[in-house]
């Protein structure tokens, strides 16, 4: 390699002389130490002490897919089971934009003001392309997130609505035990996840905007049927008398709706999240409801039948994840595939074989 530097003609040019070869690693640097797995006491101890890194830590392991972080969330949220269930639950929806964020920081806060205890549970959608998250549901949050007595978790979608349901129900256990009073799920807002959230929750709210259109597309769909309250957002401004002719429409289309299985007729408000201005008025009305639902019985009914929904889920995703992990079934639907792909064999067919071949696997066990 020819070095100009050094020409003489360049003798007022200064060049330092360099360094000898350096090592590949910084000789000064430090190593964190690989943090040591808890045992599930370990981690049971720390939820039952509402430690925040800890609880965190547990609801890793229970959105985790590793056999092994499974088997330990299992445990725990056995150990939990005893102390969960004494909270209420809340679900909010509405459209993307609709303001859900804004109204649960809003409505958190002047619950922790209050002394309470208040966990948010934000399913937040996932790329089917990519299969990321932005999990951004925090930094929407910035006064709740600073309140000590306040639990923000979001959780990736990841395309499969009844994995994240169920991951989210085992998430409440886990919040309930650390002694949170008040549970709020929030739902993707893209009309999918709410049937999901709808079974693990006491209360379904739902967030409406006015102005934005037809307001019968609002009514006409059947989320409209699982609401126990709806809310018109952003009723501040000009926006104030559209929010209470969508109000009154929405109020005279729930008496076309067939009664709730409570007989909780639903009640709809103006809100508006940007000026915090109803928050007295929404909280009101959930107080309403669950005092009329603990009075008729419908609280506990409700409840036994979640349980009774989600043993039945549980069996469906575990039959369903044995199914695609077994290797011989993965092998075999490879073959399929290829075959179905050619056009040698019809999709029915081919499925009733792979079946066929699982169940005569199962038999010979």
């Amino acid at each position: 390699m020819v070095h100009p530097e050094n020409d003489a003609k360049y003798k007022g040019l200064t060049v330092n002389s360099g360094v000898d070869n350096l090592p590949s690693v910084n000789p000064y640097a430090t190593f964190r130490r690989k943090k040591r797995t808890l045992t599930p006491e370990e981690y049971f101890a720390g939820i039952r002490a509402g430690d925040i890194t800890i609880l965190s830590q547990a609801v890793t392991l229970v959105e985790s897919n590793l056999l092994s972080d499974q088997t330990i969330a299992q445990k725990v949220i056995e150990m939990c089971l005893p102390y969960a269930g004494h909270s209420i639950r809340l679900g909010i929806t509405g459209v993307p934009g609709a303001g859900k964020s804004t109204f649960i920081e809003a409505l958190g806060v002047e619950l922790c003001n209050r002394g309470k205890k208040i966990a948010v549970l934000a399913i937040d959608p996932s790329s089917e392309r990519s299969k990321g998250s932005i999990l951004g549901d925090k930094t929407r949050m910035n006064d709740l997130s600073t309140k000590s007595n306040a639990f923000i978790r979001p959780s990736p979608s990841a395309g499969s609505l009844g994995g994240v349901a169920r991951k989210t129900r085992e998430t409440i256990v886990l919040c309930e035990a650390a002694g949170y009073d008040t549970i709020v799920v929030e739902t993707v807002g893209v009309g999918q996840s709410e049937t999901a959230v709808h079974s693990m929750v006491d209360f379904f709210l739902l967030i409406q905007l006015a102005g934005t259109g037809d307001e019968l597309q609002g009514i006409k769909r059947g989320i409209m049927e699982m609401a126990d309250g709806i809310v018109i957002n952003k009723a501040d401004g000009n926006n104030i008398e559209k929010a209470k002719l969508a109000a009154a429409h929405f109020r005279n289309a729930l008496h076309l709706f067939p009664p709730t299985p409570s007989k909780w007729v639903p009640e709809v408000h103006c809100y508006s999240g940007y000026y915090e201005l109803g928050i007295d008025e929404l909280w009101g009305m959930i107080d309403r409801y669950f005092e009329y639902v603990q009075k008729t019985g419908y609280f506990e009914h409700k409840r036994n039948e979640q349980a009774k929904y989600w043993m039945i889920e549980t069996i469906d995703e575990q039959l369903r994840s044995n199914f695609y992990h077994t290797p011989e079934v993965a092998a075999l639907l490879e073959q399929k595939e290829i075959r179905v792909l050619n056009n040698e064999q019809s999709s029915f067919t081919a499925a009733k074989d792979i079946l066929d071949f699982y169940f005569s696997r199962l038999k010979q066990q």
